[in-house]
């Protein structure tokens, strides 16, 4: 099994903003594969089903924490334990502000490079997770960056958001198989950065 984990503030009141990309793409993985009825578990809420590959399915559990974005390593971590995973086998999904906006990464390991919610994960899990970036650029300056992260996208952000989010779900056979790179590169593929301009993207 792996733990495709989201990363947002609960509550619909966040449910627009760059931070919760996070969630969004959870989402459209449960909406694209038809993933089983969301449900709490975890301080959470998560969806189980099966995504199918050319090796056989392999069984996902999507996980948003209701814990808030700096404390979602709790979540994640009961999860890990009650499943008896390792950090390899979760891959969060995430804003990125050190990306421009539409670019997508892959990245295993390393920092939390400032990001609370990963700090988190790191602290409960270890730093040896797979990592989902989507950009969504950077302020500008570093005093900016809470007020660009809580605030919503633009409504010239939403056809680029939206691309990249059905994009994320519909490669993602390549990610469970353990195919980050080429997972990365279809992602990118499916869903261009140079149709998102940064310039519409500063909070």
């Amino acid at each position: 099994m792996l733990i495709l984990a989201g990363q947002g503030n609960p509550g619909p009141a966040y449910s627009g903003n760059r931070h919760n990309v996070g969630f969004r793409a959870v989402d459209e993985i449960s909406r694209h594969w038809r993933l089983g009825p969301e449900r709490a578990r975890f301080h959470s809420l998560v969806r189980e089903g099966e995504i199918p590959t050319p090796a056989g399915g392999v069984k996902v559990l999507t996980l948003k924490p209701q814990t808030f974005y700096n404390e979602s390593g709790r979540a994640v971590a009961e999860a890990v334990k009650f499943y008896k995973l390792s950090p390899a086998d979760v891959i969060l999904f995430y804003d990125e502000i050190d990306l421009a906006p539409g670019r997508f990464r892959m990245k295993t390991g390393g920092g939390a490079a400032g990001n609370n919610g990963v700090r988190s994960l790191i602290a409960h899990i270890g730093p040896d997770f797979r990592r989902a970036r989507l950009g969504v650029g950077h302020p500008g300056h570093k005093d900016r960056v809470q007020g660009h992260v809580l605030s919503d996208f633009h409504k010239v952000d939403q056809a680029w958001v939206t691309a990249l989010l059905e994009a994320v779900a519909e490669a993602l056979p390549l990610l469970v198989s353990g195919e980050d790179e080429r997972y990365q590169t279809e992602v990118m593929r499916l869903a261009p950065a140079d149709k998102a301009d940064p310039r519409q993207s500063q909070g």
